[in-house]
């Protein structure tokens, strides 16, 4: 468990520096998401009602803010693989809960306006933003945040004062 909370602790941030491009379509994404959920009650609360979610004001309240608040992590690269995690779950409970019902037929939601509207082509046509976010997320948990985001940032900070101590430690021992 040690070596999981630090591998999540101290991502690489040797990574392209074209990584930014990625966080910042995903946590735009989020972060917009989020903010219509308070904007359009479609988006919020009367999506989470039709989608049967329980207390549908307070989850489509919470999941907004939290699109919100991990949108901002992701566009600013800070606390990239903690933020991940629950966006990749996030994709997943998205998928399941309205590309199921959509595949059966019986989705609680308006259908796709044209054709294919029901079955495995309007899947696929439909999960297309879920799976690109879900993906962005796996990426971004495994390469970490890149060069420019703040993990990276405090990465080399820490980095430099680990160097001082040491250097500090190793002239005060010479000293002695």
């Amino acid at each position: 468990m040690k070596e999981l909370i630090d591998w999540m602790r101290n991502p690489p941030t040797d990574g392209p520096t074209s990584i930014v491009l990625l966080r910042l379509m995903a946590g735009s994404v989020f972060l917009w998401e989020g903010v219509l959920k308070f904007v359009y009650a479609n988006q919020g609360v009367g999506r989470f009602t039709k989608l049967g979610f329980p207390a549908p004001h307070f989850t489509a309240t919470a999941d907004g803010w939290f699109e919100i608040a991990g949108g901002v992590l992701l566009l600013s690269g800070f606390l990239t693989r903690w933020i991940a995690v629950p966006f990749i779950i996030e994709m997943l409970v998205a998928m399941a809960s309205t590309k199921i019902p959509l595949y059966l037929g019986t989705s609680p939601l308006p259908l796709p306006p044209v054709p294919p509207q029901v079955g495995l082509w309007a899947v696929l046509h439909e999960i297309r933003s879920e799976f690109a976010q879900l993906m962005i997320c796996a990426f971004l948990l495994v390469e970490g945040p890149g060069r420019w985001s703040i993990d990276a940032l405090l990465a080399r900070t820490r980095e430099k004062m680990r160097s001082l101590v040491t250097m500090k430690s190793s002239v005060s021992l010479a000293d002695l």
